[in-house]
């Protein structure tokens, strides 16, 4: 076995029942949800904080490769390696056993952990009618809350812009190749790792009334940011200068132990309207007035086309009914149940490596029409869905001013009930996972599924993409959906049998570039996307040895003897 020295001090820090070696045992935290993956040495899964710093110096004094991993839900590969080109052995620590979420301010904020999810986190405030920055997310399952915050996460809900603090807890590997840990979080815990991370764990820290700081906990701009819909650059996208600082937006370039967040009042009343046109121009002209002329902004505004919907019925189905059966705190398990089983199929001569997704739609088939009949409705009627989700004195505004707009524009709107209100959210929500279903099923049959993660200007009103014939002819399908209101779309193609997915994909961005467009929007740039180079700077200025996660945005993935020149 390769490195033996570095392995069994690893198991003396972390216990040798949380080291994985055995790569069958290891795939599903190797390989991304969606796509990629490459080798890793070993996966650590740390129990505690100190725990975690301890198998760092092992990892730093070994100068190995580090890949920080919490859910393993994100889209663009940024939380697993990357092919076989590394120079250094890579270790994976997955950080989900460290899930402790701490309230302070009274629940105005809280502190979290590595491996909290928004799940946990939604169900400890919802006790005292609050809510974090982000809720059932529009693409995955399981997602943690740091790993919002390290991706600039931006999610559906329209006032809170991306996830973001300057409050946090981290380590990084400095010019000299020492461990520092640095503790941002305006909360005393101590001198030493060792006392500021025993105290974090055990809760020795005060929790009230805590020291004034103007570092910000969250976007506090966005509200005004939004409205400007006649600029000429996006509300939001993973590379805005704005928003990069220490944890937010370090995609894995530091090791983040807590974060401390803003947390918002839950509305007392909500109603949720749903419109359909088969004009894209209706819904652009629609956007423009409600964030020029309301009072109130919306909570929520989902876009969907009528292809993604069909989508998302069929081969969402089994995720809708599990998430409104089920509750979404037992989803991550199963999930990673189903991310077993299959590493298991894949170890099997003919056996499908996608046995649980065939089972899984094969099993929904039986289930009755999960969709209300006035939503199926809309969809025979219309082409371009939005969910409008208002709340409180913007309820009356909008209702007025929806049937203002239609007396004189085409389409139409309609109240929805709570019933039809959770299987439009629903619906929405199994979009993402629904296109890889589909292309997991027929692969065979069609070429790659690519997608891309793109952010409007904000004075785009033609925001519907038009295509030139010769890209036409290359796609079997294009799938459109987004949060609408922030001009976030997430565009899945899938190709047809033959097309070449890196031209299609060269071709769609330079269509992307000259529009304005900036890409990735929120799910960040992973192994997928080129880096801008105020984000490479980024990087560099927090990992200058390129320790945790090199190649990140196609950056060099080999080890600096830091004299950190661009």
């Amino acid at each position: 076995m390769p490195h033996p020295q570095l392995l069994q001090q690893l198991q003396d820090v972390v216990g040798q029942n949380q080291i994985i070696i055995n790569k069958q045992k290891s795939r599903r935290f190797r390989f991304g949800w969606r796509t990629g993956g490459g080798d890793a040495l070993a996966v650590l899964k740390p129990q505690s904080l100190l725990v975690l710093y301890k198998a760092l110096q092992v990892c730093v004094k070994h100068k190995v490769i580090i890949i920080m991993q919490a859910a393993n839900t994100g889209l663009t590969e940024g939380s697993t390696p990357s092919g076989d080109d590394y120079d250094r052995p890579i270790i994976i620590i997955n950080t989900l056993a460290m899930d402790q979420v701490s309230l302070l301010e009274q629940g105005q904020q809280v502190l979290s952990f590595p491996g909290a999810t928004l799940f946990s986190l939604e169900t400890l405030l919802k006790p005292i009618k609050r809510t974090p920055h982000s809720v059932i997310g529009s693409s995955c399952l399981g997602a943690s809350v740091v790993g919002g915050i390290a991706n600039n996460s931006g999610g559906a809900l329209v006032k809170r812009g991306p996830a973001y603090t300057e409050m946090a807890l981290f380590a990084r590997v400095d010019e000299q190749g020492e461990l520092q840990l640095v503790n941002h979080l305006g909360i005393e815990l101590g001198e030493t790792p060792e006392e500021i991370l025993t105290n974090l764990m055990t809760g020795n820290f005060a929790k009230e009334n805590l020291a004034p700081s103007d570092a910000q906990r969250s976007d506090t701009e966005y509200q005004h940011r939004v409205r400007q819909v006649d600029e000429n650059s996006p509300s939001r996208y993973n590379a805005d200068p704005r928003r990069l600082f220490e944890a937010s937006g370090c995609a894995g370039k530091l090791a983040v132990f807590a974060v401390r967040l803003d947390t918002f009042a839950v509305a007392e009343q909500e109603q949720t309207f749903y419109v359909g046109t088969n004009d894209p121009l209706v819904l652009g002209r629609l956007r423009r007035e409600i964030l020029q002329q309301y009072k109130h902004l919306p909570e929520v505004g989902e876009y969907l086309h009528k292809d993604i919907f069909d989508i998302s019925a069929q081969y969402g189905k089994d995720t809708f009914l599990s998430v409104k059966h089920l509750g979404t705190d037992r989803l991550p398990k199963l999930f990673a149940l189903k991310g077993r089983i299959d590493a298991v199929c894949k170890s099997l001569p003919f056996v499908s490596s996608h046995l649980s997704d065939w089972l899984m739609q094969l099993a929904s088939r039986f289930f009755p029409q999960h969709l209300p009949p006035r939503i199926l409705q809309y969809r025979a009627k219309y082409d371009h869905h939005l969910i409008l989700k208002m709340s409180e004195q913007g309820i009356a505004e909008a209702r007025t001013h929806l049937t203002g707009f239609f007396a004189e524009q085409e389409g139409d709107f309609f109240e929805c009930d709570a019933q039809e209100t959770q299987a439009a959210v629903l619906n929405r929500f199994a979009a993402a996972g629904a296109a890889m279903r589909y292309h997991t099923l027929y692969q065979k049959d069609v070429g790659d599924l690519l997608s891309l993660d793109i952010a409007l200007r904000r004075d785009d009103i033609d925001w519907l993409e038009q295509l030139p014939e010769a890209l036409e002819q290359q796609l079997e399908m294009k799938l459109y959906y987004g949060h609408f209101f922030c001009h976030v779309f997430h565009q899945d193609y899938i190709l047809k049998k033959g097309a070449d997915p890196k031209e299609v994909k060269k071709s769609m961005l330079e269509l992307l570039n000259k529009r304005g467009v900036k890409y990735p929007a929120e799910h960040n740039v992973g192994h997928l996307y080129e880096a801008e180079q105020t984000l490479k700077d980024f990087y560099l200025t927090l990992d200058p040895t390129n320790t945790f996660n090199p190649g990140i945005g196609k950056t060099e993935k080999n080890q600096r003897n830091c004299s950190c020149q661009h």
